[in-house]
């Protein structure tokens, strides 16, 4: 007898594809050819990115804007621009992309790393707190799919200690925690506009704070060392041409105009699949406490997956799933510390960790719950899904519940 599954040849839940990303339209195209035809193509004569950096930071109830060419950079800039150097240390969250890490050591600090939640996988505030030291300069909260961390008790814990707090949003485009928009909460807010992001330039980034000082170095750092009141040739401090193009700040200027919109409607979505998919035995949507009014960005739709529950590893689920038309993944199989960057110290020029650790060794870092969510709980759907409509969900849950139903086959 023929399974039902279309892993195993039958008829899949969806056979068309879901809405693509980028989602654009002549909005972009003509702001493009405006740029091109004006012949002003780099930011420093232009008008293109200083305009989307005040609209983007207004937005995010954020007083600077400094953009840059993507959200690595953004990250490694906020750092120097606290600071942070040879010898202090970092506290990250493991759950992350490289670049949450990366940026600590090309800045030749050294990264931390902490465990996450189990119902939100964003920093644990309380093992953020253990693992505070007397060369613990700066923590990076990340807000992982869109989701606020705890910045209540961060910014309490940093806040005691003088610890400099930055936000990575590079998924948290238009989110609040509580009433407030995140990147602005701590002293620096960073943003990716990579391809996958929620709003894209193809790649590009962006710095947001409140902390004239901190904008001020920023600024300086992104733009070849120079001051904003100094002469062209004047370059009092390291930094690089980090600088954005007109280009990339006509089509977030577009992109900006489209967010409030696709927030709502990937909310909207993402709530009915929180509802839905609960109903599921093994299927646990995220949900931890936040402050009233906390939205979350939506860049990813993550739910935790229960292995014991469906008696099938994670991997032939996902494979099952991807069968019946529907994309999901591990997202980050393997944490952090366990990427060969970190288990082989392989840090080239960036030797700041022998100063205050040189028997660092991250091969020996084990936490549990990140542990879990990369290995055997974390599945992710891209935000371009949640652009769709009410039967495009339902056939996200008419395909979880059909993989329950028939988990004996896999």
């Amino acid at each position: 007898m023929q399974s039902n599954l279309a892993i195993h040849g039958g008829k899949p839940v969806r056979n068309r594809p879901f809405i693509s990303w980028p989602v654009i339209n002549d909005e972009e195209c003509n702001a493009l050819v405006d740029v091109y035809k004006s012949g002003v193509w780099g930011s420093i004569a232009g008008s293109r990115v200083h305009a989307f950096e005040n609209d983007f930071a207004a937005y995010h109830d954020a007083e600077y804007g400094i953009a840059v060419v993507n959200g690595t950079v953004a990250l490694r800039i906020a750092l120097m621009a606290a600071g942070i150097g040879e010898g202090d240390e970092v506290i990250v969250p493991p759950y992350t992309f490289l670049a949450t890490a990366s940026a600590v050591v090309e800045t030749n600090a050294v990264p931390v790393f902490v465990d996450i939640e189990p119902d939100t996988y964003c920093m644990d505030p309380g093992k953020f707190e253990e693992a505070i030291t007397e060369r613990t300069k700066a923590v990076i909260v990340v807000h992982l799919a869109g989701l606020a961390a705890d910045m209540d008790k961060i910014m309490a814990i940093a806040g005691k200690r003088g610890i400099v707090v930055v936000e990575d949003a590079a998924h948290a485009h238009g989110g609040t925690y509580g009433k407030r928009k995140l990147g602005s909460i701590g002293d620096m807010g960073c943003f990716s506009f990579q391809s996958s992001k929620n709003m894209t330039s193809g790649e590009g980034g962006i710095i947001i704070t409140n902390n004239k000082d901190y904008a001020d170095k920023c600024w300086s750092i992104h733009n070849c060392g120079r001051t904003r009141e100094g002469a062209w040739y004047e370059h009092v401090t390291i930094g690089g041409n980090y600088r954005m193009t007109e280009f990339q700040g006509a089509i977030l200027g577009c992109q900006m105009r489209k967010l409030g919109a696709q927030f709502v409607l990937r909310a909207v979505n993402a709530d009915y699949l929180d509802t839905e998919l609960a109903k599921i035995s093994g299927i646990m949507p995220m949900n931890g406490e936040r402050p009233s009014g906390t939205m979350n960005a939506r860049h990813l739709y993550i739910f935790r997956y229960d292995e014991a529950v469906f008696e099938v590893p994670r991997k032939r689920f996902l494979s099952a799933l991807s069968a019946e038309g529907i994309p999901c993944s591990e997202g980050y199989g393997i944490p952090l510390y366990e990427q060969p960057l970190f288990t082989n110290k392989a840090f080239g020029p960036y030797t700041g960790y022998r100063l205050t650790n040189p028997d660092i060794d991250y091969s020996k870092v084990f936490l549990p719950v990140t542990e879990r969510a990369c290995k055997n709980e974390g599945c992710w759907i891209p935000h371009s899904v949640l652009l769709g409509d009410t039967h495009d969900m339902d056939d996200i849950v008419n395909a979880v519940c059909k993989i329950y139903e028939h988990r004996g086959e896999l």
